[in-house]
């Protein structure tokens, strides 16, 4: 079983067990999740991943206890990564860097989405030299900006634009596109490869 922390609050069922849903669909593993408490807006700058950081660790605790045999942090800047290894036994996989590693190995151009100004550095940190550009979709500075269908839409044209400046590759830099469905909308409009950080840590988390 796999554990997946979701780093938002939400008493939505459905959107909080998607991203452990698409790993069922996707891999055939069975997942547990928790979503962080007080924090309707996630993780989107400094400041709300600072407050998340004990939280996640918190959640992470009581899934190894649970039983997971991994634990998928669902949050493309990796926050609590190390804190939480420091606690459990289990493999610890932040998404980001799992979404950064797959397009390593693509060795392929690399255009990079997200929600914050800047590239999380734990995708960053592993493809520097391979990023073509950065698009943050405009007027999206947090997960909930993504659950409409302007939010998508400019999601879409985000991509666009990446491939304009000579990407090959896709990266989601924020777990939300995964909870919006982007990848298979931009598979459908875009002859490029998209990597969804949900389901690359996901294909990780399923190895152990």
């Amino acid at each position: 079983m796999i554990g997946v922390i979701r780093v938002f609050s939400s008493e939505d069922k459905e959107v909080v067990e998607l991203h452990g849903k698409l790993i069922q669909k996707r891999f055939g593993s069975e997942t547990r999740t928790a979503c962080i408490p007080d924090q309707p807006k996630g993780i989107h700058d400094d400041e709300t991943e600072r407050i998340a950081v004990p939280k996640i660790v918190q959640k992470g605790i009581e899934l190894a206890e649970a039983g997971c045999k991994a634990i998928l942090i669902s949050c493309a800047a990796d926050p609590a990564l190390e804190e939480l290894r420091a606690k459990v036994s289990l493999p610890v996989i932040g998404a980001g860097s799992a979404a950064a590693l797959t397009a390593k190995a693509l060795g392929k151009p690399v255009g990079v989405m997200g929600i914050t100004e800047t590239i999380p550095p734990a995708v960053e940190g592993q493809i520097a030299d391979m990023i073509t550009g950065y698009r943050r979709p405009d007027g999206v500075t947090n997960t909930t900006d993504l659950l409409t269908e302007e939010g998508k839409q400019r999601g879409i044209q985000a991509a666009k634009d990446l491939i304009g400046n000579g990407a090959e590759v896709i990266v989601f830099a924020c777990t939300g596109f995964a909870t919006i469905g982007l990848k298979k909308v931009l598979e459908q409009e875009l002859a490029v490869p998209v990597i969804d950080a949900v389901e690359a840590g996901g294909r990780f988390a399923v190895l152990v």
